[in-house]
């Protein structure tokens, strides 16, 4: 049994799907209107095949068994000529919804329009199936619903703010049907219809937009008068309360509903107008008295006076503005003093708010200032009392801003300037004095600040704008301008507060820039009520003119040879004497500097600083590098303008042009020096007459291509022409250099250097070869390299300075020179160089074919053998032809 009996359902589901078709649908039940008003039947239809969009057709009936066509959506010829008049004034029509649905409406339905309304479609479907028609049953009742105004309307009804309002409205029904009535209060203001208050049709009250907060508080009400009458009662009317009442200038909207298929729906409607309420303003007025002055320090003493044509229960709220300005706006007004509708009073400091009686509020500020001074007004509020100890305001005013002038005494002073310290050159001392003087009427508690100004000094009649330098606000707190932070900063200006009456401003280090006129501002600051300072005068001082000519620093410089005729040994002596002008107390730095020729000479001549002396008298050797000779120059100041330059045991090598570099310097800030001008004396020329031996220098090589490997030799050979010498009154000191190119592109390279009294000294280097240098004879050199490398290919020469024993013992340096280069070439040895991958690759390429052979075999001899079996072939001799 529980396997069979799911078959019931199965075969349900069957056959609901075998009968599935066409379904038109009205609504169910019977329909039920009012005489005149308007009836609305919809139908549809689904579950059909065909196009989307299907036609309908309308069919009355007043009993239910012949139906007269009525409206089609697709056959104009459809309907009855009973109904194609009220079709042609559009009182019957067919309104489309959707594709599948379609309103029949009947305006103004009369009792002749009771009756049974079918509605179907044509069939569109491949096979009938369904239903294709629907009716519903209408039926039109009479109008027995009645609303009226009670007592009849009033053609106006005035009231005043806060006053109470009653309006009433009557409504019944006498429906032979159960309905049930709803009523909705509306206000008609101008052309805006406003819903005031709403009793549902399920007997629910809805307060209306803006009307939800007075109604919650007991405000607005709705209350039932009796069977049949309704009443609004409003407890205090407001402003916007004014307009026509209707029972929907208030109206009172009753409509009836009926309840069909388990929803309410609305069957009629009916508005009547109940009254025309006015809401006669509050009159109310506040005033100030005019304009008053009063003295620094007193009180102000000022009246806000009420008028109003309400004498009821009505409590004003106070409030005192202040204001900079005449424009009584209050959101940038400055509230003093408020009393509100329960007589407390909020104040501001040092003010007081006083009600003297019934129409009259007083408005006391104690101790007035000069901040004190603009306009005052007040601002009143009504407030009426509501229902359910709520409040309403009727009515409000500012009335018109009353000027106040506090008059107080400003404090009378001058302002003088005066340059204590005037500069004569740049970087002196500027200092200027800001007095106040004549300081008069100073009441309180008065302070002084002081600010400083510049401006540039201009020939022409152009406006030059001033400079901010520096400020000084009320705490005595200095802010710098864009001019000076950064000097004062450095310390090289300093503002100062030197006395209570005196101000002063100090540039340690004047420049040209700094030129120009320069005044001071004095201002007064006042304190205030609240303990705080505001300001009360400014007074400038004459400007003071700072300036001084300027004239370009001129130095002069002049050298001489106290004995022009001297030879080699002997001491060198040159006297410089400086003369300047436009330099402030300056002191003198000397250098002194020898030019000397160069080999080439396509050149410049060189330039080598020899000792100086600088403004403190502190001597140092600059480039001297002759270390037998080290005490040899001296430099030392004769007088203040004069400086003198010795030389002792000269040398043929000291020969050239003698100059001194002076350079002049100004004190700044004390120990501070500044250069103010450079200066070059005319040259005393070295200049050696002999007839002495001359020297050339030479290379020579018998290896100038060698392998890499071999030895490099390269000799340097002195000749001499002329006087013959002693070899041991000759001595020199070679040096080797090498330029490692192709090309004289590179800098030479410094290799070894023997002195003149045997010291070998060699540069380091960064390759595998090695150098040796030796004297070979009283007149050669030679260098050798050990073990070259490529790296030593390139241009090798000697540097040979001779050295000459004077007649009086000494030894003379002689003038350097320089031999030709000479090209040696680093060859690569093939044989050797290529010798070891040869035998590698030989010996590789016979071990790899003997082992291809190896495989070769291998392979042919296990892996590829085959057995051939060879035809026999039988041997038969020749048959004889007579045996053919």
């Amino acid at each position: 049994m529980g396997r069979l009996a799911p078959r019931p359902l199965l075969l349900a589901l069957l056959s609901l799907a075998l009968c599935r078709g066409r379904v038109v649908r009205v609504p169910a039940g019977s329909l039920a209107r009012v005489v005149g008003t308007e009836l609305v039947i919809p139908c549809n239809v689904s579950d059909y095949d065909g196009p989307s969009e299907q036609n309908f057709d309308w069919s009355f009936s007043s009993s239910g068994s012949s139906f007269v066509e009525l409206a089609s959506t697709w056959e104009a010829g459809f309907p009855a000529q009973l109904y194609q008049e009220r079709l042609q004034r559009g009182e019957i029509l067919l309104r489309r919804t959707a594709n599948d649905a379609v309103e029949l409406h009947i305006k103004n339905i009369q009792p002749s329009d009771q009756g049974h309304y079918k509605c179907s479609t044509p069939s569109t479907d491949a096979t009938v199936q369904g239903n294709y028609e629907d009716t519903v049953q209408v039926k039109v009742l009479a109008d027995a619903l009645r609303v009226a105004a009670s007592p009849a309307p009033s053609s106006g009804l005035s009231l005043r703010q806060g006053e109470p309002l009653e309006l009433r409205c009557v409504a019944s029904t006498a429906s032979a049907l159960h309905t049930h009535l709803a009523l909705l209060w509306e206000l008609r203001h101008r052309s805006t219809l406003r819903s005031v208050l709403a009793l549902t049709h399920k007997g629910r009250l809805h307060p209306g937009p803006g009307y939800e907060q007075r109604y919650h508080s007991g405000d607005v009400r709705l209350d039932t008068v009796g069977s049949d009458g309704y009443r609004l009662s409003v407890s205090r009317a407001l402003a916007e309360d004014q307009g026509t009442y209707r029972c929907v200038t208030y109206r009172c909207v009753v409509s009836e509903w009926i309840e069909e298929q388990g929803t309410w729906q609305e069957i009629q409607e009916k508005a009547v107008d109940v009254a025309t309420v006015v809401i006669q303003p509050t009159v109310l007025r506040a005033a100030v008295g005019g304009n008053a002055s009063v003295a620094e320090g007193k009180d102000l003493d000022l009246t806000c006076n009420i008028t109003t044509d309400r004498a009821d229960d009505v409590r004003p709220a106070v409030t005192w503005y202040f204001s900079r300005t005449p424009d009584s706006t209050l959101p940038g007004s400055l509230v003093l003093a408020q009393l509100d509708r329960d007589s407390l009073t909020h104040n501001a400091p040092h003010v007081a708010l006083s009600h003297t009686d019934v129409r009259s509020y007083h408005l006391l500020v104690r101790d007035v200032g000069r901040e004190n001074s603009g306009y005052y007004f007040c601002h009143v509020a009504l407030w009426v009392p509501g229902h359910n100890r709520s409040w309403h305001k009727v009515a409000e005013v500012v009335s018109a801003p009353a000027g106040v002038d506090v008059a107080w005494l400003e404090p009378d002073y001058q302002v003088y300037l005066n340059a204590s310290k005037v500069p004569e050159f740049s970087d002196d001392l500027t200092q200027l004095q800001c007095r106040i003087v004549d300081v008069k009427s100073t009441q309180g508690s008065v302070r002084f600040t002081v600010s400083w100004y510049y401006r540039m000094s201009r020939r022409s009649d152009d406006v030059v704008t001033s400079e901010l330098l520096a400020v000084m606000d009320a705490e005595g707190t200095l802010k710098y301008g864009e001019r000076s932070r950064h000097r004062a900063q450095d310390g090289d200006f300093i503002f100062s507060k030197e006395r209570a009456d005196t101000f002063s401003f100090r540039i340690q280090r004047t420049t040209e820039e700094d030129r120009g006129s320069y005044y001071c501002v004095v201002s007064a600051w006042t304190q205030q009520r609240n303990d705080s300072w505001a300001k009360s005068k400014d007074v400038f001082s004459k400007p003071v003119h700072i300036f001084w000519a300027s004239e370009d620093s001129v130095l002069v410089v002049k050298a001489r040879q106290p004995k022009p005729f001297f030879a080699a040994g002997n001491t060198f002596e040159m006297t410089c004497k400086v003369s300047s002008k436009n330099i402030k107390s300056p002191r003198y730095s000397v250098l002194i500097t020898a030019e000397k020729p160069v080999g080439d000479l396509s050149s410049p001549n060189e330039t080598k600083y020899i000792i100086s002396l600088d403004q403190d008298s502190v001597v140092k050797l600059e480039n001297w590098t002759d270390a037998s000779r080290v005490d040899g120059v001296v430099l030392e100041k004769v007088q203040e303008d004069e400086f003198r330059y010795r030389m002792y045991q000269t040398q043929v090598s000291d020969a050239g042009l003698y100059r001194c570099v002076v350079t002049a310097w100004s004190p700044v800030r004390g120990s501070l020096w500044r250069e103010a001008a450079t200066s070059l004396s005319n040259p005393i020329e070295i200049d050696f007459q002999t007839s002495g031996p001359v020297f050339n220098a030479s290379v020579y090589s018998d290896t100038p291509s060698v392998t890499r490997g071999d030895l490099i030799k390269v000799f340097c050979i002195v000749t001499i022409e002329g006087a013959a010498l002693d070899p041991d009154d000759m001595a020199f000191d070679v040096s080797w250099f090498a330029v490692h190119s192709f090309g004289l592109d590179k800098a030479p390279v410094l290799l070894s250097a023997l002195d003149r009294k045997g010291v070998v000294n060699t540069a380091p280097r960064d390759w595998d070869s090695a150098l040796s240098l030796e004297r070979v004879g009283a007149l050669e050199f030679l260098l050798r390299v050990h073990g070259s490398a490529d790296q030593d290919l390139g241009s090798y020469y000697c540097s040979v300075t001779p050295w000459v024993k004077s007649p009086t013992g000494s030894w003379q340096k002689e003038a350097e020179i320089s031999s030709k280069p000479i090209f040696i070439t680093v060859k690569m040895d093939v044989l050797n160089a290529f010798k070891y991958p040869l035998l590698i690759g030989v010996g590789l390429s016979t071990v790899i074919g003997l082992l291809s052979c190896l495989i070769g075999y291998c392979s042919s001899h296990w892996c590829c053998k085959k057995e051939v079996q060879e035809t026999r072939r039988e041997r038969r001799r020749l048959m004889s032809m007579e045996m053919d």
